[in-house]
């Protein structure tokens, strides 16, 4: 409600649509529309309307603050997708009370640490005018150059790894196992070791001092604090940046008072969406920037929305659901004076309340599922580590109240289907059928399959495809792994090593095959027309007369070489991009790669300085496609989606297939055969799992001991991924396990008639089972 003081700002008008809203809203919504000011967690079930409560939030505070251009609300969330949808609420909101869309900011918190880093390069020591931003992964070349100037400063340990377990000298060993450190078990270890020691705030000297005082037999953390170093020193030597050093830059500047407080004399508060993914510094960056100017007395303006239980990110990523917990218990403990408060919005209007009955279920059992690691004894002594938080946040999803304007939908057929096909083809038929029945009832709905990995999906878009062609009214959609990580590189790549080398019946045919892709040709036999590729390109009169497919594919061939002889190389990018018919948000994908190659290749342009760029990227590193912000392709009308689990977070169907439900999930960490001569376990997870229990005080483990503790976390998130699939189903969730399934999906080729195993049931399908046996269909 208005305060007295504040009312004023804002005319009966406003106050009488901000009083509709109001009415509008559940009770842990309101306290987020409500708020003026100080700390507040909100942790929100899923489907609770988060979104929708904080752009209603966010117009209410832009109104009653009057605020403008240079006095801001910051709104941060974790992908670009995100942003632009809430960006799009808020405006709407605004619009309703009559204000232009000004006074608040949308940003991603990378987005964010660069707007701030690059206005103070003096400060963040970061000059994004003279670096380039990379996103390395294990196998890029600055990592590659890592372990290398590590091997040369640190030959003793190396040697210490060389031994391992059981060496008797002999060479063709030695040369195995110097292959496998050099190319796969140091490049993890850096990859990892700098990600959670960089993200967390520690500086290579700090990880250093960790290791000191934990050591093991091959003093892990103290390798990870070598590579680390020699990474930073790589990072400037060759003018790179990476994320990490965004908000590091950031954070610098904000420790400058000066800096701090012109900061926060622009922002008045930030509100902070997905707060469960969230890693230390964020967190700090995010506090400083909402602090009150000249007031540190003073709590920061500061709201953080999240979900513990959708953390799903913290096994490939830096984040950790426990800060957001410890930032609720922070808010939960304020309570008594009044000045911030802990709220749980728990009524969710998304799903039917059978589903919800199976999210909590899977709530209630994770926990006793899964029990922290215990200490262990040795000969020695006995190792007390601090017991880990639980795998899931005890907030129950509860239906919305009668009457409320986001009712919870009817279920479809019960809501919930348990089915145990004989095996994974059968699963795919039995999809099949089930979505035939329900489209027929009802053409408009949209569902959704989804899966774990990409492979499943490239799976049962295959076998569907005959029941498409049955079925054209009902759209088939696949959203693969390149909707996040770009093609583009990889096109652009291709059509350069043509046109420096059309003679190539490789490229020709690599070339004929992206335009086949993009739609620009027609289907046709392309390995037959990269066979003599100076007869297709420029046939004389005695050749055969070319059909009127293969003289568009020509043509455009054609096309491409003259434009080689006639713009400089540096606008080849965005000439390709236009005659690709590339789309708005892959022109703008398209440039961003353009002034990335400018970048790297100042000092030396020419054709073949941008393919050695274009090779290092396609090769060693994932580059991000510009998103466009739209949902509406994942969740359009008449349509299925097969789409992985991770990917569909924040979104939801009326139907939701959840099939190959194995034992595998949730799954051990493994570790390959040919690192086992250092032990079983892998050094990278052993260093996470160092890393993570400084952080949160608990004991350093032993090499064994961080080994459990890191398959405790790769369970519990296995567990929390789950849980978000279940939760994306609003009228009919249907889960299987099949009896007979791939070993290992990524060497299963079902074309070629792989056989398939005998496979066992999640213990979590078969907890389902017997806590809802009405449910089981076969």
């Amino acid at each position: 409600m208005l305060t007295a003081d504040r009312s004023d700002n804002i005319t009966r008008s406003q106050a009488e649509t901000i009083a509709g809203w109001r009415q509008g809203l559940r009770s842990g919504q309101r306290t987020l529309a409500d708020w003026q000011g100080g700390l507040l967690a909100v942790s929100a079930v899923p489907g609770a309307g988060k979104s929708h409560s904080m752009a209603v939030a966010a117009a209410i505070t832009i109104a009653r603050e009057k605020l403008h251009q240079r006095h801001q609300l910051v709104i941060v969330t974790l992908t670009r997708s995100a942003a632009a949808n809430i960006k799009d609420k808020i405006k709407s909101c605004l619009k309703e009370l009559g204000l232009p869309p000004i006074g608040y900011s949308v940003n991603t918190i990378h987005s964010l640490a660069l707007s701030i880093a690059s206005k103070h390069p003096d400060l963040s020591q970061l000059d994004l005018a003279e670096r380039t931003l990379v996103m390395p992964s294990s196998n890029h070349q600055l990592i590659e150059d890592t372990v290398q100037n590590w091997l040369s400063r640190y030959p003793n340990s190396y040697r210490n790894l060389l031994e391992g377990e059981s060496f008797d000298g002999e060479e063709t060993e030695r040369l195995r196992r110097q292959s496998v450190l050099r190319t796969e078990i140091l490049p993890g270890l850096a990859f990892t070791a700098v990600r959670e020691a960089k993200s967390s705030g520690l500086s290579p000297a700090e990880l250093w001092q960790i290791a000191k005082l934990y050591p093991d037999r091959y003093d892990i953390l103290s390798i990870g604090a070598g590579l680390y170093e020699a990474y930073q020193e790589l990072l400037v030597t060759k003018g790179y940046s990476d994320y990490d050093e965004m908000i590091v830059g950031a954070l610098r500047v904000m420790r400058d008072p000066s800096a701090r407080q012109l900061w926060q004399q622009q922002v008045y508060a930030v509100f902070e969406d997905e707060a469960q993914d969230s890693s230390p510094l964020q967190e700090q960056l995010l506090r400083q920037l909402a602090g009150i100017p000249n007031r540190p007395d003073l709590q920061p303006n500061l709201i953080r929305v999240g979900d513990p239980n959708q953390a799903i990110n913290s096994t490939f990523t830096p984040a950790d659901p426990r800060y957001f917990r410890e930032f609720c218990q922070e808010c939960s403990e304020l309570v008594s004076r009044g000045t911030s408060r802990l709220e749980k919005m728990e009524q969710a209007g998304r799903s039917t309340p059978a589903v919800m009955d199976a999210a909590n279920f899977v709530l209630d059992w994770g926990n006793r599922y899964l029990q922290p690691p215990a200490p262990i004894e040795t000969d020695e002594f006995t190792e007390h580590l601090s017991t880990p938080e639980s795998v899931f946040w005890l907030q129950t999803i509860r239906p919305v109240s009668p009457g409320d304007a986001q009712p919870n939908p009817i279920a479809q057929d019960g809501g919930v289907e348990l089915h145990t096909p004989h095996d994974v083809y059968a699963s795919v038929q039995a999809i099949e059928q089930r979505l035939t029945t329900l489209y027929k009832a009802n053409p408009t709905a949209n569902a959704a399959i989804l899966v774990r990995e990409n492979r499943q999906a490239k799976f049962i878009f295959d076998r569907l495809s005959d029941w498409h062609r049955l079925h054209p009214e009902i759209k088939l959609y696949e959203a693969g792994e390149g909707d996040r990580t770009s093609k583009i590189p990889g096109e652009m790549l291709t059509l350069l090593q043509f046109i420096t080398r059309p003679h190539s019946p490789d490229y020709l045919k690599a070339v004929l095959k992206v335009l086949l892709d993009r739609k620009l040709i027609e289907a046709q036999d392309i390995d037959a027309l990269a066979v003599f590729p100076e007869q297709f390109l420029y046939p004389s009169i005695l050749e055969t007369p070319q059909t009127e497919t293969v003289l568009r594919a020509r043509e455009i061939c054609c096309e491409l070489l003259r434009a080689r002889l006639l713009l400089p190389h540096y606008q080849l990018i965005s000439y390709f991009g236009d005659r690709l018919n590339y789309q708005a948000s892959e022109l703008a994908t398209a440039e961003k790669l353009a002034d990335r190659i400018a970048m790297q290749t100042y000092g030396r342009t020419s054709i073949y300085a941008t393919m050695e760029v274009l090779q290092d990227i396609v090769t060693t590193e994932g580059f991000e496609n510009i998103d466009d912000g739209s949902e509406s392709r994942y969740t359009a009308s008449g349509q299925v989606t097969i789409i992985t689990m991770h990917k569909a977070k924040g979104l939801d169907w009326d139907y939701v297939f959840i099939p190959f439900l194995s034992d595998r999930i949730p799954g051990q960490l493994w570790t390959p055969q040919g690192a086992k001569f250092l032990g079983d376990f892998t050094l990278s997870e052993v260093a996470r799992a160092k890393i993570r229990a400084h952080l949160h005080q608990q004991s350093i483990p032993s090499e064994q001991a961080a080994w459990k503790l890191a398959n405790y976390l790769k369970q519990g998130e296995d567990l929390r991924l789950l849980y978000v699939a279940i939760t994306r189903a609003k009228k009919l969730l249907w889960l299987a396990a099949e009896y007979e399934a791939p070993f290992l999906w990524n060497r299963f080729n079902w074309q070629q008639g792989d056989r398939l195993q005998d496979s066992k049931p999640s213990p979590l399908f078969t907890a389902l089972c017997k806590q809802f046996p009405r449910l089981v269909k076969n």
